[in-house]
C-alpha cells in the first residue's frame, strides 16, 4: 500500500503520475470508460504506459505513441479508429482544461455526454 504523501504511483513503471495531463485513469474517467464508482479503487497508470490508449490521442502537444501488437491502431477498422480518436483527443483536451480548473466537483471531470449518460443511469 503506498502511502499518502507517494502520491499515484504508476502500476506499470512504479513512478509518480503527478500531473493529471499524464493520467490514464482520469482519462478513461473522462471519456466514459471507467464507472466513478470504482474510481478510487482502480490502480493509476501514466497514459504513455498504456500504449492501447494513448496512441489515440492526436494532437500535435501530444507525443505521438505506437502500439505494438493486436491493438495497433493502425491494423483496426479506420472508421471505429476515427472515432477512438475523436474520443480519446477530446477526452486528453478535457484533462488539459483540469489542470487549470479552480475547485470543480469530479462528478463534472468528464466529458459532457459522459455526465449526461451518467446522470441518465443514476435516474433509472
Amino acid at each position: 500500500m503506498a502511502n499518502c504523501d507517494e502520491g499515484y504511483l504508476c502500476e506499470v513503471c512504479g513512478d509518480d503520475v503527478g500531473a493529471i495531463t499524464d493520467s490514464d485513469l482520469y482519462l478513461r474517467y473522462v471519456i466514459g470508460l471507467l464507472d466513478p464508482e470504482v474510481l478510487h479503487t482502480t490502480r493509476e497508470r501514466h497514459l504513455r504506459c498504456n500504449p492501447a490508449l494513448a496512441q489515440y490521442v492526436v494532437d500535435e502537444r501530444f507525443a505521438a505513441v505506437v502500439c505494438e501488437g493486436a491493438f495497433d491502431k493502425r491494423t483496426l477498422d479506420p472508421a471505429f479508429v476515427r472515432e477512438r480518436e475523436a474520443l480519446v483527443t477530446r477526452g486528453w483536451c478535457r484533462l488539459r482544461e483540469l489542470a487549470k480548473a479552480q475547485e470543480l466537483p469530479i462528478t463534472e471531470y468528464p466529458l459532457p455526454e459522459v455526465v449526461e449518460r451518467m446522470r441518465r443511469e443514476a435516474g433509472r
